[in-house]
């Protein structure tokens, strides 16, 4: 029985847990919002749109005796109306962090042993505050992280190159923020360094097309959903399957004591192992960029 748990019910909330349905991901799902007329809606939406199909997902709303015996809790609560304009991820984290000091107890006292996927952003902090409440074990706690961004620069590649994205062989790494970085001396494509014959100035300018993509879709939509939802089912179905697929997610790093992204392995137990990244002078100089950044915004929690 595959149950998980989604808190939170916004764009992203809402459209991971339809799609964990509609790709047969999930056997039971059980629904949490601070609005219970939203949860309770959600449930009924998705049950309706079940009728005359071949599935049959069990669902409930807000019933927190269920998360004990979940696989899976996906933290996808947030605010998107805070990053409206230029506003700083600070004022994002003192808002999330409320949820995650609400939530963590509660999963805690529910007895849930199982792992959880943290979407909530920014991401990495929160997925290290999270982790840090909640006292799971850190291969039980992982974020999205940089999934979702090298899944924009794999589109964005592609796009320039006439190939399909998964002919990218190639990660972004660090913080899900301003200061991800793309493994620039290990990307092929067809077996061949992309990086090769490209100026650091083209190299530049491509990052910011692939931050581009993100922003196109914020400011026309004024949030982003089907693209994190496809990286929280991949994820869902690495972990569900034992398929030991390698993904670029945010992990505890021992070395630094924070969550940051770098590529992991996915299977059962959660975070089967993490693989150090292998950098050149120059993306070591931005991989601890990331650090930094994490770990100041780390101390406005303090």
């Amino acid at each position: 029985m595959r149950k998980i748990a989604i808190i939170g019910l916004g764009h992203v909330g809402s459209t991971t847990a339809q799609l964990l349905i509609q790709r047969g991901l999930v056997d039971e799902l059980i629904l949490f919002d601070k609005n219970t007329e939203v949860a309770e809606a959600e449930v009924n939406d998705l049950l309706q749109g079940q009728i005359d199909t071949t599935l049959a997902v069990k669902l409930a709303a807000n019933q927190l005796a269920e998360l004990k015996n979940c696989q899976l809790i996906i933290m996808a609560a947030g605010d998107s109306s805070l990053l409206a304009g230029d506003v700083d991820r600070v004022e994002e984290l003192h808002f999330t962090q409320q949820v995650i000091e609400e939530w963590a107890p509660k999963i805690k006292a529910s007895g849930f042993s199982g792992s959880s996927l943290i979407i909530t952003n920014p991401c990495d902090v929160i997925t290290c505050y999270f982790q840090k409440l909640s006292q799971l074990p850190t291969e039980k706690v992982f974020g999205t992280g940089t999934s979702l961004d090298t899944a924009r620069m794999k589109q964005t590649l592609a796009e320039r190159a006439g190939v399909h994205p998964t002919a990218i062989n190639g990660y972004v790494f660090g913080e899900h923020g301003d200061t991800q970085f793309t493994q620039w001396s290990n990307l092929q494509i067809a077996g061949s360094l992309y990086a090769e014959n490209l100026s650091l100035a083209e190299l530049a300018e491509l990052e910011t097309e692939f931050r581009r993509k993100a922003s196109t879709v914020f400011l026309g939509k004024g949030y982003t959903s089907y693209g994190i939802a496809n990286q929280a089912a991949l994820i869902t179905e690495a972990i569900f399957s034992d398929s030991q697929k390698i993904m670029p997610v945010s992990v505890y790093n021992h070395k630094e004591k924070i969550y940051i992204s770098q590529l992991a392995r996915l299977g059962k137990n959660g975070i089967e192992e993490i693989y150090p990244p292998i950098l050149n002078e120059a993306e070591a100089k931005k991989w601890q960029l990331s650090v930094a950044r994490i770990k100041e915004m780390t101390a406005e929690l303090q």
